[in-house]
């Protein structure tokens, strides 16, 4: 895509950033993001929980408030009921109000394959504004969900597991990311991001390559979803995970004892992921204790921000 000329544009895609960022004021700016997918859960009412707290999640990992929302839908009009859209646009709209939004509209095409997701729009004080290129060598990384979501959801669509094991995959999914920001708002960190589609190893190699570092990871910090390293090592695996560890590999160094298939739930395709924070070290016992305190699925500091080249990571 090319980039914004537009002087008010403070965020956008070229920064591989979780949303973008426009000032209309000298304290006030907008947040703008976009997120859909097709289910990842048999239930529609939690599938439309898990796809609207995933599309909220970016403009959390920017600093965001989000203000309102549109949704976006695809329907096989002609081979679903439209009461399972119904489950899914009431799921949605649930966790938009939860996050101190409303669902204000949106657009619906006819779709083989159902689908749905947000617009959400946020506001941030501009110099407030959390982006991926500030992380610097000595922070800490910080994960606030475990990993493992793509793996147990493919576990569930081949029917090696079932949807009853995936109750903590699911709970994770629905919790809305806006505790972790509030806590890394109150603390103040250097970076962060959110980690969904492309994977821990993905979204962390973007945040340091905008930051113009490396990273350490400590494989055995890294929480897991119960289940997911079983799952993978049963070889149930995403297309998108495998597609992130076949790229991952250009950037990554795997220490000889990190196993196969904990390599892959690092490179797992999350949905409604946590967020991915880089921290001072001196605020390592802060950020863990404001995470705590707002009861976040996860609070595990996972490596750490080294000099080296930017986006190189190496796994312990």
């Amino acid at each position: 895509m090319p980039k914004a000329t537009d002087p008010r544009v403070l965020v956008d895609a070229s920064t591989r950033d979780d949303a973008a960022v426009v000032k209309l004021g000298a304290d006030r700016a907008l947040v703008a993001t976009v997120d859909f997918f097709a289910p990842v859960v048999d239930d529609p009412y939690d599938f439309g929980r898990i796809a609207a707290a995933n599309a909220l999640s970016d403009v959390y990992a920017m600093g965001g408030t989000p203000v309102f929302a549109l949704s976006i839908v695809g329907w096989p009009r002609t081979t679903l009921p439209l009461d399972l859209l119904g489950e899914i646009l009431r799921g949605g709209a649930d966790t938009v109000r939860d996050a101190g939004a409303s669902i204000v509209g949106g657009h619906t095409v006819d779709d083989p394959e159902p689908k749905f997701g947000l617009a959400v729009i946020g506001e941030v004080e501009p110099g407030r504004v959390v982006t991926n290129a500030g992380a610097q060598p000595g922070d800490v990384l910080v994960l606030t969900k475990p990993l493992g979501t793509g793996v147990l959801a493919t576990a569930l669509k081949r029917d090696v597991l079932p949807e009853r094991e995936l109750a903590s995959a699911v709970q994770v999914m629905t919790t809305l990311n806006a505790g972790a920001a509030r806590a890394m708002l109150a603390v103040g960190v250097r970076a962060a991001t959110d980690v969904t589609g492309f994977g821990l190893m993905g979204h962390l190699h973007n945040l340091l390559g905008a930051s113009g570092a490396a990273a350490n990871i400590w494989s055995g910090a890294v929480p897991l979803l119960p289940r997911a390293l079983e799952m993978a090592a049963r070889d149930v695996i995403p297309g998108g995970t495998l597609r992130n560890a076949e790229t991952a590999a250009a950037w990554v160094r795997w220490a000889p004892g990190v196993a196969p298939a904990l390599r892959l739930l690092l490179c797992d395709a999350q949905t409604s992921g946590g967020l991915l924070i880089a921290a001072p070290r001196e605020r390592r016992d802060a950020i863990i204790a404001a995470l705590e305190g707002e009861r976040t699925p996860a609070a595990a500091v996972i490596g750490e921000v080294v000099a080296g080249p930017a986006g190189a990571i190496a796994v312990s």
